[in-house]
C-alpha cells in the first residue's frame, strides 16, 4: 500500500512539470531577519529559494532572499524560470543611497554579457535615480524588486512603490540577479544561498 501512495506521488509531481518542489521550502532565518517560505505576486505563489547575508570583509551589509515559481540551483535555472520573481533585501547598516546605486551599476556590468547590459541602460539609470534620491538607507530597511513578465520589473521600499512605471527591459532584471549569481558575485556565499546550495558557513 505504501509502495502505490509513493508511486501515486511521483506520478503527479512528473505530471506537474517540476512545479511541485521536492521538498516544501521553510522559512529560513538569517541576521534575524526572517524570510517567509512563500509569497503572492501576480496572482501566483513563490516560494524561497534560498537567502543569506552580504559580507563586506566581516561586516554584514544586507540579507537577501530570492523566490521564484520552481526550484532552480543554478544561475541559468534561475534566469530561465518562467513566472514572476522578486529579489528581496534587508539593510543591516546604514549606507549612502547613492554609493548603492553605483555598487550595482557595477555589479551589473561586471556580470552581464554586453548585448544585455546595452538593453537595459535605461533601467539602470533608474534604478541609480531612485537610490540617489533616497540619501541614504538604514539599517532596517528593505527594498524589494519584483519582475513580472509582459509588465517588467517594479522596485518597492519598504513595501511601497518608488517607481512611477515598471522597467519594462527583461534584460534588466537578468542583469540585475547577476549581480549576486554571475560569474563574478557581490559574495560568493550569497550567491550559493540564493542558488539553495549549502556549505558550510566561513563565520561565525
Amino acid at each position: 500500500m505504501r509502495a502505490l501512495v509513493a508511486a501515486a506521488l511521483l506520478a503527479a509531481a512528473s505530471l506537474s512539470g517540476g512545479s511541485v518542489w521536492a521538498q516544501a521550502p521553510q522559512a529560513i532565518e538569517v541576521a534575524n531577519v526572517k524570510y517567509e517560505p512563500s509569497v503572492d505576486l501576480a496572482g501566483q505563489k513563490l516560494l524561497l529559494n534560498g537567502a543569506g547575508i552580504r559580507y563586506k570583509f566581516v561586516v554584514k551589509v544586507y540579507t537577501a532572499g530570492l523566490y521564484l515559481t520552481h526550484k532552480a540551483g543554478t544561475t541559468q535555472e534561475v534566469l530561465s524560470a518562467p513566472g514572476p520573481k522578486r529579489i528581496h533585501i534587508q539593510m543591516l547598516r546604514d549606507i549612502d543611497g547613492n554609493e548603492l546605486g553605483k555598487l550595482f551599476t557595477k555589479g551589473m556590468e561586471a556580470n552581464a554579457p554586453r548585448d544585455e547590459f546595452a538593453k537595459c541602460i535605461n533601467g539602470v539609470l533608474k534604478l541609480s535615480e531612485v537610490f540617489a534620491s533616497r540619501k541614504q538607507l538604514n539599517s532596517g530597511d528593505s527594498f524589494s524588486v519584483d519582475y513580472v513578465p509582459g509588465i517588467g520589473a517594479t522596485l518597492l521600499l519598504n513595501g511601497k512603490s518608488v517607481m512611477p512605471e515598471p522597467i519594462k527591459e527583461p534584460e534588466f532584471f537578468s542583469a540585475l540577479l547577476r549581480i549576486w549569481l554571475g560569474d563574478k558575485p557581490a559574495d560568493d556565499a550569497l550567491k550559493d544561498a540564493l542558488l539553495g546550495i549549502k556549505k558550510s558557513s566561513r563565520r561565525s
